[in-house]
């Protein structure tokens, strides 16, 4: 066999490794993709009227690792962008992560300045805090304040998109939308926040655009005795897999995923809503609706935007898995099947789905340029 590494998937994981081992190492790499395109849930393409749409739900770049950011910036130019979302509570628009201007349009004036007066002598200004500690504060009004935001803007949506009670989520996941002293109403307070100017498909198409990465629309590989066979032959070289660890093995249970449904509108107007993703935290059963203009800046007399409807991830339903559960008991199942996998020792898990673990797109990059690291200092 001519390949001297298999990787298994091409989003951010599998092409940054193939990238790597490909122009790093001189090798041949097979990228197997099961599905029709590269980019993983990065994909991006025109839809029936286009518009240029995120066909697995936005994708937004944003990082404080410098090495990461030089990395991709080899593979594309950048359209500076900076996130903003509201969150529709009582009728009203609220930015979101909630923040002082949040608390001004939710509390009569007096009440309000109150509150954020607390807050800064609290915490100090630009402090971010997780909601669930800012629900420990005795303090009257800033208890007040915790349980608007909680039972308004965090409880319902958590719940709805993890389809367990908050409680039963790690704090890895609760923390990550914290309130935030601040008048300043970006998502993300990252060094460097930007699209891809022509998009994740192209970026990705740059990353592989190596005679040594061919890619091919197959998935045969098979794992018996500590031995991985690629066809039906055995393979000796090193397997980079992205995929869902629980996929491997026929004799364990299905490791629990949420996935999402989406629902693509197009409207014959110029703009939808005021800003790129509007949350839904309490009376729909969507969890919010993102339209792409916002981002991608295309110039065309409509727009495109899309709902998406969280739900249990079920095998053989049409669906993907898109995240990890963090409930204790999928964590003690995912490390029965890590140390099933660690008995292969060519097979090197990478990514969200073969590591059990949340990544956003940096992350995946700096996981991925660190496993080629650690590969390439045991050759």
């Amino acid at each position: 066999m001519s390949y001297q590494a298999v990787v298994v998937g091409a989003g951010f994981s599998g092409a940054v490794m193939a990238e790597r081992m490909a122009s790093q190492l001189g090798w041949k790499v097979l990228v197997l993709e099961l599905r029709d395109h590269i980019a993983g849930n990065c994909y991006d393409e025109l839809d029936d009227h286009g518009m240029l749409v995120h066909r697995y739900g936005p994708h937004l770049f944003h990082t404080d690792n410098k090495a990461v950011w030089d990395y991709l910036s080899q593979y594309t130019a950048w359209r500076d962008y900076e996130h903003r979302v509201l969150s529709k509570i009582d009728g009203t628009l609220l930015p979101i992560p909630f923040n002082l201007t949040s608390i001004l349009l939710s509390f009569a004036p007096e009440k309000a300045e109150s509150m954020i007066a607390l807050l800064i002598a609290r915490f100090g200004m630009d402090a971010r805090i997780p909601i669930l500690t800012l629900r420990q504060e005795n303090e009257p009004l800033l208890s007040e304040l915790a349980e608007f935001i909680y039972l308004k803007a965090f409880v319902n949506y958590t719940s709805k998109q993890w389809g367990v009670p908050v409680d039963a989520i790690s704090p890895e996941v609760t923390a990550r939308v914290p309130v935030v002293v601040s008048y300043d109403d970006r998502y993300f307070i990252d060094t460097w926040q930007a699209v891809p100017e022509h998009g994740y498909t192209a970026l990705f198409k740059r990353l592989l655009d190596d005679k040594r990465t061919p890619m091919e629309q197959r998935l045969q590989i098979e794992f018996d005795t500590q031995k991985v066979h690629l066809d039906g032959q055995l393979f000796s070289g090193p397997v980079i897999y992205t995929g869902m660890i629980d996929n491997l093995f026929n004799d364990v249970a299905p490791l629990p995923y949420r996935s999402l449904r989406f629902e693509f509108k197009h409207f014959a107007m110029k703009q939808f809503q005021p800003a790129t993703t509007v949350n839904y935290p309490n009376e729909e059963a969507f969890t919010r609706i993102t339209e792409f203009k916002h981002l991608t800046r295309q110039l065309h007399a409509g727009t495109t935007v899309v709902y998406e409807y969280p739900l249990a991830y079920q095998k053989d339903s049409g669906l993907d898995p898109y995240y990890p559960m963090f409930t204790d008991e999928a964590q003690n199942s995912y490390q029965h099947c890590r140390a099933r996998l660690d008995c292969f020792s060519q097979v090197i898990a990478v990514g969200r789905l073969a590591e059990y673990r949340y990544y956003d797109m940096d992350d995946a990059v700096a996981n991925a340029l660190s496993a080629f690291e650690r590969l390439k200092a045991q050759l």
